[in-house]
């Protein structure tokens, strides 16, 4: 950044809209330098304790947002990065998006969002579920044991459960807690699809959150009578969701005068399909070829990778086909909880002396493996993959009085590298290798877990070239839609970077590290598995006690 532009070259944006900030990056079509970039927080941020309109209570597990905090990214970022850049906004030839998934929210059949109407704006259901709203856990445990019991054939795509975050679980929930607000709502919508819409003044639906978080398999979404064996108003509940479906890279349209207005983008650009965070990902990360597992790594970590068959996989997110890229199956899993739970250590448990990550690193790394003699789990905000449910809690075995902060906190970090494991040898099982680990996002700098992610994974590490990866992603879709390229794969090659083998494992540890993971398996197995409901009976208490039914 802040090189000379070159009047002849183009340039494309990419907006990665995360939890609490959308970022938007100015990347050159060429080679994918990154010249400008600019992030804008939301206003409202998440609200998980108080609705913003009233300030009435939020039950537990809710996570909403406000849209229009979506549009002010738009409004306030993306110029402040064209400017950053020092170009001309007349050279930028497209701009793409991506969201965290599953985010979605009820509109009117013109897009206009239930929230913004007068009469709803004090509805929490009305608002945007962020991905880590959990609060319909229990209707995905209905849809997933209807489904069981009835055989559907798309739930082994989905590793045998659905996810409390998905499309269907949290519509299930609006339906049943405010049918007022469900029938409002003409189009059930993920955000990544919504903000497209704003840019573009067209509806679309993208492959990745249709196959992924909308439970579209080989052509069609769950039928009439499954749905109506969850509830009989639910039937029409694959109308709100249905749309004009667009593969990864492909145009949705082109960008509007209104949002050339917000953007000071040139009008009748670009407008790439929508797409999410992790999956855009693989291609910053030159990571579209079979076998190469992509780790985003934020305040939770997504899995993503592409393999060159079907193949089933228990408890994984699902597998789509070009979820990830045209021409490969894409599979996704994910853990709900990783840069989150170090923060909530170093925010509310570690004291005075030791409250910041690079103190307890620091002292962590002098340790030897094992020497703490602690082994946790990490489902301080429930489990993804492979148990998919959101109800599991966190845990810590082995305190004792000498147990010093750093020791807790190199066991938080590595519970999440055993999680990761796991993943990985589901995968493996089910016949979909992985030859490479390539970490993304902000947890690729802490240096200590980078390390004991390769011990316990017992492989090299390889590290995208770019801090910005979603961003960068986003911008090469962007690239791709604007027609400067044939196919993603080409544009990555191009635009996308990545260091390889970075980490390396070491032998002594990663051996020590085969201990410590035998226990957390067994961990794992007791309190996910029905060894022990201990962690769901405390859950219910605790909503109870709150004035909440589990």
């Amino acid at each position: 950044m802040g090189e000379a532009a070159d009047p002849r070259d183009r340039y494309v944006v990419g907006v990665d809209y995360g939890t609490l900030s959308g970022r938007a990056l100015v990347v050159r079509v060429s080679d994918g330098a990154e010249v400008g970039t600019a992030v804008h927080p939301y206003r409202h941020a998440v609200m998980d304790t108080e609705l913003a309109a009233d300030g009435r209570a939020l039950p537990p597990d809710w996570a909403l947002q406000d849209p229009d905090d979506y549009r002010d990214v738009l409004r306030h970022a993306v110029p402040a990065a064209v400017a950053a850049a020092g170009i001309d906004p007349a050279q930028v030839v497209g701009i793409a998006t991506d969201f965290t998934a599953c985010t979605v929210l009820p509109t009117l059949a013109d897009g206009t969002p239930l929230c913004e109407l007068a009469e709803l704006r004090t509805r929490p259901h009305a608002y945007v579920k962020l991905w880590k709203h959990h609060a319909a856990q229990s209707h995905a445990d209905r849809i997933n044991a209807t489904a069981a019991q009835r055989g559907e054939p798309w739930l082994a795509r989905y590793g045998g459960k659905i996810s409390s975050e998905w499309q269907f679980a949290k519509g299930l929930q609006l339906l049943e807690e405010d049918p007022e607000v469900y029938h409002r709502a003409d189009r059930w919508i993920e955000a990544a699809d919504w903000i497209v819409w704003q840019l573009c003044g067209a509806e679309t639906r993208n492959v990745c959150t249709a196959g992924y978080k909308g439970i579209r398999q080989d052509g069609q979404y769950p039928s009439a009578d499954y749905l109506a064996a969850l509830n009989p108003d639910f039937t029409g509940f694959t109308a709100k969701i249905d749309g004009p479906l667009l593969e990864l890279g492909e145009r949705a349209g082109s960008l509007t005068a209104q949002a050339a207005t917000w953007t000071g983008l040139p009008e009748g650009i670009a407008v790439a399909v929508g797409n999410v965070d992790a999956h855009v990902t693989a291609a910053a990360a030159q990571a579209i070829e079979p076998g190469r597992l992509v780790a985003i790594m934020g305040t939770s970590t997504c899995h993503v990778v592409n393999g060159e068959k079907l193949a089933e996989v228990p408890g994984m997110c699902g597998v789509v086909e070009g979820g990830i890229s045209a021409g490969a199956w894409g599979y996704e899993a994910g853990q709900s909880g990783v840069g989150d739970i170090f923060g909530w250590f170093v925010e509310h448990a570690a004291p005075a002396g030791y409250d910041s990550h690079e103190i307890l690193s620091e002292l962590a790394a002098a340790q030897p493996v094992g020497a703490h003699g602690l082994v946790a789990l990490d489902w301080w905000n429930g489990n993804r993959s492979l148990l998919v449910n959101h109800e599991l809690s966190g845990l810590i075995v082995g305190l004792t009085l000498a147990t010093r902060p750093h020791e807790i906190y190199r066991a938080l970090l590595e519970s999440t590298a055993y999680g990761t494991r796991m993943i990985m040898e589901a995968f493996a099982e089910a016949g979909v290798p992985v030859t490479e680990l390539v970490i993304a996002g902000g947890l690729a700098a802490n240096s200590l877990l980078m390390q004991i992610y390769a011990d316990v994974t017992d492989r090299p590490l390889s590290l995208i070239g770019s801090a910005q990866g979603p961003a960068l992603g986003s911008a090469i879709h962007a690239a791709v839609a604007a027609g400067d390229y044939p196919d993603v794969a080409t544009a990555s090659a191009a635009m996308g970077r990545v260091e390889r083998a970075v980490f390396r494992p070491d032998p002594e540890r990663a051996r020590a590290y085969d201990a410590l993971y035998t226990e957390y398996r067994a961990l794992h197995d007791h309190f996910g598995r029905g060894g022990d409901d201990m962690m769901l009976r405390l859950r219910a208490i605790r909503n109870a006690a709150r004035g909440e039914q589990a």
